[in-house]
Formats: structure tokens, C-alpha cells, sequence
């Protein structure tokens, strides 16, 4: 049952574009105690399935530029296997850190962007006397 659960959250915050897969992999690891490099690999798997639906879904609404997405996909294959190489001559603990400080630049760059936008937001509101 609590496979489903994660694959549903998981499921729900890929289909977004937020990333399912850092999820995916956070509550495999913590909460199946599942090895890093297990969790890791069953993300990529998870990823082929839910990266088809958003691509059928967001072909349909016109939000993919192909030429962009063609060149940026061509380099992230090249760049997946260069990964997938180093990910497998690397501790799992050392995996583990470098997904933890991965999470918190992600985490740092969000908080960031919604300081930004509410800054931006309240000038604008003062500058238009609300």
C-alpha cells in the first residue's frame, strides 16, 4: 500500500513538471529504506512512462518547442550516461550527500524565486497605492 501512495505522489508532482523523480527517490530511500543507488535506478525506470504522458499531454497544448527540446534531449542522453557511469563507482554514501546537497540548492533556488516574486509583487501593489 504505501508503494501505491508514493507512486501516486510521485506520479502527481512528475505530471506537473516539478520533478516526481526527487520525490520518488526521497520517500523510497526514507521511508522503504530502499539503497540509493536501488532508488536511483527505479527512478529512471518510473520516469520513462510519466515523461511520455507529459510529453503526449503537452504536445497536445503546444508547450514544447521540438527544436529546443530535440538538442536539449540529444545532450541530456549524453550526459545520462555519463552520470549513470560515475553514480556507479561512487559510495553509496557519498551518493546519498550529493542527492542531500542536490535538494538543498533546489530548495534555496525556490525559496529564492517566491522572495523574488512576492519583493516584486509588493512593490508593485505600494507603487500602485494599495
Amino acid at each position: 500500500m504505501t508503494q501505491i501512495g508514493i507512486g501516486i505522489v510521485a506520479g502527481i508532482v512528475s505530471g506537473t513538471g516539478m520533478g516526481g523523480g526527487t520525490i520518488l527517490i526521497f520517500l523510497l530511500t526514507f521511508m522503504l529504506g530502499i539503497e540509493q543507488h536501488i532508488a536511483q535506478a527505479t527512478n529512471l525506470i518510473f520516469f520513462i512512462p510519466t515523461a511520455i504522458v507529459a510529453i503526449i499531454v503537452n504536445l497536445k497544448n503546444k508547450n514544447i518547442d521540438t527544436k529546443l527540446a530535440i538538442l536539449v534531449s540529444v545532450f541530456g542522453v549524453l550526459g545520462a550516461i555519463i552520470g549513470a557511469n560515475i553514480s556507479i563507482h561512487i559510495d553509496v554514501g557519498i551518493l546519498r550527500k550529493c542527492f542531500g546537497i542536490f535538494l538543498a540548492i533546489i530548495t534555496m533556488n525556490e525559496i529564492y524565486s517566491i522572495v523574488k516574486l512576492y519583493t516584486k509583487q509588493y512593490k508593485n501593489n505600494k507603487n500602485k497605492g494599495e
